[in-house]
């Protein structure tokens, strides 16, 4: 092996094998004030509409209920010029030994319905997003428009306007039974199909644009190399184009995940009694029974569940980013 001495540092010449380059010293660039302050702003944020409000449901988690104002038991006390703590636990132990089960299966019943349809918006917005990547820039502003343009009304109105095509005598039925497909209307309102699609069309964009994004970014040269070597086309789909929006997919995927758990005024109004998510168990137990220490307790873990994927997320986009 071949060695060159440089002063007091030896170094390998470049054809020799293990070479490695001598080290490079930048110096540190000083951050202005300037720079600071705009970095302060987005903490600045977090920590008043985040951190604060976590904190406070947290405190709360482990009171108990009084009929007071407000309605929960302050677990700092001061007695004789001492301070007392007083954590109580059952609310949390409530959540898994309840006789009937009914927070458990909220969690799970929200996975699940959350899971569904974020695979739908995986499903239907791919190709959605393929046909923006790959079309002219003037028709890819118009299918922007298009994509965006629903989240310009309410919200509200939006799922208002789905229960009145997927009522009994709404848009849907009335044609179907016009042409002849079918002799009496279909029960869509109230049952988990309307649930998944209120979920799939208010959270579609939040899907389709981090793939466009990746979609953008995708070397094409290996999709055709891949067709050159007579690989198939479903084939040369998932082993060429998914592995290079791998990126894309996750990010969607969190997009929509994370919020549809937690998701409240869909299951309400498009729902039925048997579409017991978290988000209506939270609204029950702090406005109906007024009990915000349990409320309070079923967030927290619900923050907890959310924040599994989270990091999980994170963690891919650090490995990626170490690849890179």
């Amino acid at each position: 092996m071949a060695v060159v001495n440089v002063g007091s540092y030896t170094m390998k010449r470049p054809g020799s094998k293990g070479h490695r380059p001598p080290p490079r010293f930048v110096p540190e660039k000083k951050i202005s004030w300037r720079e600071r302050a705009i970095i302060f702003v987005p903490y600045l944020w977090m920590i008043l509409f985040f951190l604060i409000p976590f904190l406070i449901i947290f405190k709360i988690s482990f009171s108990i209920t009084e009929i007071s104002i407000p309605p929960y038991s302050p677990i700092i006390t001061f007695e004789d010029g001492a301070m007392q703590i007083i954590l109580h636990l059952e609310n949390y132990t409530n959540i898994f030994t309840d006789p009937d089960g009914t927070y458990l299966r909220s969690y799970l019943k929200s996975i699940h319905v959350a899971a569904f349809s974020t695979f739908l918006c995986l499903i239907i917005g791919y190709p959605i997003a393929w046909a923006l990547a790959t079309s002219k820039s003037a028709t890819r502003n118009i299918l922007f428009i298009l994509i965006i343009m629903p989240s310009w009304t309410s919200f509200v109105v939006r799922i208002y306007a789905w229960m009145t095509i997927l009522k009994r005598d709404g848009l849907i039925n009335d044609i179907l039974m016009t042409i002849g497909v079918i002799d009496h209307p279909i029960y869509m309102l109230q049952t988990d199909f309307a649930v998944y699609v209120g979920i799939v069309y208010c959270y579609l964009p939040y899907m389709v644009l981090p793939l466009f994004s990746a979609l953008m970014k995708v070397d094409y040269s290996l999709i055709e190399a891949a067709q050159d070597l007579g690989c198939k086309p479903v084939k040369t789909f998932f082993n060429a184009l998914v592995p290079q929006t791998k990126s894309g997919i996750i990010a969607g995927a969190m997009l929509v995940f994370i919020p549809a758990i937690g998701e409240y005024v869909i299951p309400e109004l498009l729902g039925g009694k048997d579409s017991i998510l978290i988000g209506r168990i939270l609204w029950q137990e702090f406005f109906n029974n007024r009990d915000w220490p349990l409320a309070s307790a079923v967030a927290i873990t619900m923050l907890t569940i959310m924040a599994i994927p989270i990091i999980w997320f994170f963690k891919n986009q650090r490995k990626q980013g170490a690849q890179v």
